[in-house]
This record gives C-alpha cells, sequence and structure tokens, in this order.
C-alpha cells in the first residue's frame, strides 16, 4: 500500500492547482487517477506493464498515481526524449501500452513477466534514455516519501511548486512526500528563468522549492536576494553536488530570512533520498551530504568488504533502508528477477565520515556524472556516438561532457557539440568537444579517461 491508495482521505483539502488556477481537491485527483484505467485503450490485464510519457500536468499525474492504485507496473518515461529512444526502450521491455498526454497508445509487443512486487520503474538516466532500469516497490516509494515528510516536518499547510520533472527521481519524490501528507502541488511546466514561473510562485504562495545545482547557480545569477517571496519557507537541493560557496550562499540568505535550505543527497536507486544536512548545520558542515534519512543507515565499506570505522577514513558509500531499490533490469527478462539488493545499496561513491558522523563524498568509483539533475553515464553517450561511426572517447565531471574525437574537422566537432546538446538535453556551454590526435591509452589498450580529462579540459579551465 503506498500514499496512492488514501488520497481519498483528505476529501476536499487542495492537492492540486492547475497552471490556469484551478484547484483539484484530492478526492477528485483519486477519481481522475481511477479514471485513466478504465478509459478506452487501457490495458485490461491485471499487471500489465505499461509506460506513462510524462509532462508537469494534471494527465500525466493521474495516469501515474492511477498505475499505483491500481496495481499497475509502469515505467515514467520524459516526453521530450527522443522518439527513437523512447521507441528502442518500449520494444526492449515489451511496452505494449503507452500513457501519453493525449491518451492511450497500443503496439504489439509482448508484455513481460514481473516480479509481483515491481511498482515503479525509472531509467537511470532520464536524459540519454539509458536502456537500464532501477525496479522499485510500492515499499520502496512509501518508505521515501515518509522519510522525505519526516525530516522536512511537512504537512497539509506545504505547497509545493513542480520545479523538477515528474520522471526524475528528485520530482517525483516532491510529489510522492507531499501528496503523502495531504499538502498542495502547484503545477507548472515553466523553467525557472521564466517570469511565469516567479508569478506562480507568488500568486500561488508557494512554500517549498526543489532545485539541482544548475538551477541554484541560475538563481544566484538572477539575483535571488532581491525576488520577494513571503510565502517562501523551505528550499531543498539534490541531483549532484553544489558548490561550496553556493551551498553557503544559500544557507545564509535562507537563515537571514528565517527559512530552511536543506542540501540532500541521493540516488535513483534508493528511491530518491539517501541523506540531507539538517539546516541548523548547514553553515559549518559545507561541503557534506549529512546523514542518513530517517530509518536508513549510512556506513563505509573498504575495498576489502569491511566497515571503515575510523574518522574521516574513506571508503565506499553504503546505504541501508527499506527504499532501497528491488534491482536493476537490462532487458525484459530482467522484470521478473529476484530482489537483488535486500535493502542494502553500494553508491559506487566513495565517502569519507567526520568525527560528529557527517558524510562527505570524495570521488566516485564509476563512469557517471551529475549533471543538471541528470545522470549522464559516460560509457552510454560513447557507445551512442560510436554506434554512429563517430571515433570518440567520452569523459567528463559534474559540470562539464568532454568529448574527444579522433580525426574531425572544426566544423564537424561544433556539429557534434550540437547534436549532443538537443539529444540529451543539455545546454551548450556544459560539452566540450575537442579534436585529438589519439587517445592517451593504457597498456592494456584502455583509454586512460582521467588523463584524458586532466588534458583536454583541466579543472581550473572549467
Amino acid at each position: 500500500m503506498t500514499f496512492a491508495q488514501h488520497l481519498q482521505a483528505f476529501g476536499s483539502q487542495t492537492a492540486l492547482v492547475l497552471e490556469d488556477g484551478t484547484s483539484i481537491s484530492y478526492a477528485a485527483l483519486a477519481r481522475e487517477a481511477d479514471a485513466v484505467y478504465t478509459a478506452a485503450g487501457a490495458p485490461t490485464r491485471r499487471r500489465t506493464l505499461v509506460a506513462i510519457e510524462c509532462a508537469n500536468g494534471l494527465r500525466s499525474l493521474a495516469a501515474y498515481l492511477g498505475a499505483l492504485r491500481a496495481d499497475v507496473p509502469v515505467l515514467l518515461v520524459d516526453a521530450e526524449l527522443d522518439a527513437p529512444l523512447r521507441q528502442a526502450l518500449y520494444q526492449r521491455y515489451g511496452i505494449a501500452y503507452v500513457h501519453t498526454p493525449a491518451g492511450w497508445q497500443t503496439s504489439s509487443y509482448a508484455p513481460p513477466a514481473l516480479h509481483p512486487e515491481v511498482a515503479l520503474l525509472l531509467s537511470t538516466s532520464g536524459s540519454t534514455g539509458a536502456p537500464k532500469l532501477v525496479r522499485l516497490s510500492p515499499q520502496n516509494l512509501q518508505a521515501n516519501a515518509c522519510a522525505i515528510a519526516g525530516y522536512l516536518k511537512l504537512d497539509e499547510s506545504e505547497r509545493a511548486i513542480t520545479s523538477l520533472p515528474m520522471h526524475y527521481s528528485y520530482g517525483l519524490s516532491v510529489i510522492n512526500s507531499h501528496l503523502l501528507v495531504g499538502a498542495t502541488l502547484v503545477l507548472t511546466s515553466e523553467p525557472m528563468t521564466a517570469r511565469a514561473f516567479w508569478e506562480r510562485m507568488r500568486e500561488r504562495e508557494v512554500t517549498s522549492l526543489a532545485g539541482v545545482p544548475a538551477q541554484y547557480a541560475i538563481l544566484r545569477q538572477l539575483r535571488f536576494e532581491r525576488v520577494a517571496l513571503p510565502s517562501l519557507r523551505t528550499m531543498t537541493q539534490a541531483g549532484g553536488r553544489l558548490p561550496d560557496a553556493l551551498q553557503r550562499w544559500f544557507g545564509e540568505l535562507a537563515a537571514q530570512r528565517g527559512q530552511r535550505f536543506f542540501v540532500m543527497y541521493g540516488q535513483t536507486e534508493a528511491t530518491a533520498r539517501i541523506a540531507y544536512v539538517p539546516p541548523h548545520r548547514l553553515l559549518e558542515k559545507i561541503g557534506a551530504i549529512g546523514v542518513a534519512i530517517p530509518g536508513g543507515r549510512l556506513e563505509l565499506r573498504r575495498e576489502d568488504g569491511s566497515l571503515a570505522t575510523l574518522p574521516d577514513e574513506t571508503g565506499e558509500l553504503c546505504y541501508a533502508g527499506a527504499n532501497v531499490m528491488l534491482g536493476y533490469a537490462s532487458t525484459a527478462a530482467d522484470l521478473s528477477g529476484p530482489d537483488q539488493q535486500q535493502g542494502y545499496l553500494r553508491t559506487g561513491d566513495l565517502a569519507r565520515r567526520d568525527s560528529d558522523g557527517y558524510f562527505y563524498v570524495t570521488g566516485r568509483l564509476t563512469r557517471f556524472i551529475k549533471m543538471f539533475g541528470n545522470r549522464i553515464g559516460m560509457d552510454e553517450v560513447e557507445s551512442q556516438l560510436r554506434n554512429e561511426r563517430h571515433d570518440v572517447a567520452v569523459t567528463g565531471r559534474d559540470d562539464l561532457l568532454v568529448v574527444a574525437v579522433r580525426g574531425a574537422s572544426p566544423t564537424a566537432l561544433e556539429d557534434l557539440a550540437i547534436v549532443i546538446s538537443k539529444r540529451y538535453r543539455l545546454h551548450r556551454s556544459a560539452i566540450r568537444v575537442v579534436g585529438v590526435h589519439d587517445f592517451p591509452m593504457s597498456g592494456a589498450g584502455k583509454v586512460r579517461y582521467a588523463e584524458l580529462l586532466t588534458d583536454v579540459a583541466p579543472a581550473s579551465a572549467g
């Protein structure tokens, strides 16, 4: 059972405020959600996997909640993802029913067998359309929503705006945790750079704002300190590391205004949230990811698997909690696989713990970067480009995706940068496509990615 089964318990309380100002009660939202799965074209067989092409609107949200209420397993997909990438996902996983903003669409794909606890599938990278999915259960969703509502102290007086896409685990966690407590969601598809976004913030008396590092960097540039938002009480940040200077700036601004600024850490594999920094400790713990969320446990593992227990000793960050996924899926056959994690997640991040028990991420074990709230698999980007006959090696860091190309003209390099920007929905300034004579290689014939990054994009040149 999840929060979705109990929507009607909040009755006439306002669940949603639509972009045109219309208010939708919890009772009405429950009816809308249920109607999606009795509409023409909806699947009739129990537990048939469906996909929802998501936008931040009533139709997508109702389809998601209706799936949870009807025990229909669902894959959330960015409606703006390139059509070939969407279709490749549907074909790979045998998804014959797709809910779009216009209604249901069907195909002839054979529905796959599913683990009985699978409720939600999320891509490990919403921007590349990576075929690897995270399998989440109703218990995962409920546990994470409860933990988030607990440490944020959410109640029915909250009004959160949809500043993040719902197909993204952080954006979805905002939705889940607020609906859990009977709060109000102010729906918008406007970006933070739009005047209409801030007008909606003021007019709808929004109390909570969520953002990823790129959004907070934009707010700083837009002189956020001059923006009058009398109803705003809480700001939250996740989706990658926020630079220390911005953590301090927003922490100090929030303190001056009597607001709360939460720096948080999570992964899709943990249904979004793993750790947070309590606002009253933020300014003394700049750079930390904080402590485990309620009901969870963080620990560090050495290379030999033993626990790293000394203050400031580095190890792989591991998390235990009821919000840990069932496991990954890379093929349709994986969807019926067992619970591979048993509530325990090795994050792939290196971290240390200080003497107060606060954790700090110091590096990564795996080839992923987080940009604009999306996790980018550099191996996946490289594979896609090589399949298109580009001789490339892909590396990067959290503020920059670097593509080194052998044997390409300056015009071809710029053309490729534009393609990458559009395909993966990254700002052009966050992409560096460079021509190289050769890639640095190891004795085993593998690309030395760290050396390549240092050669073509040293951090000081960021």
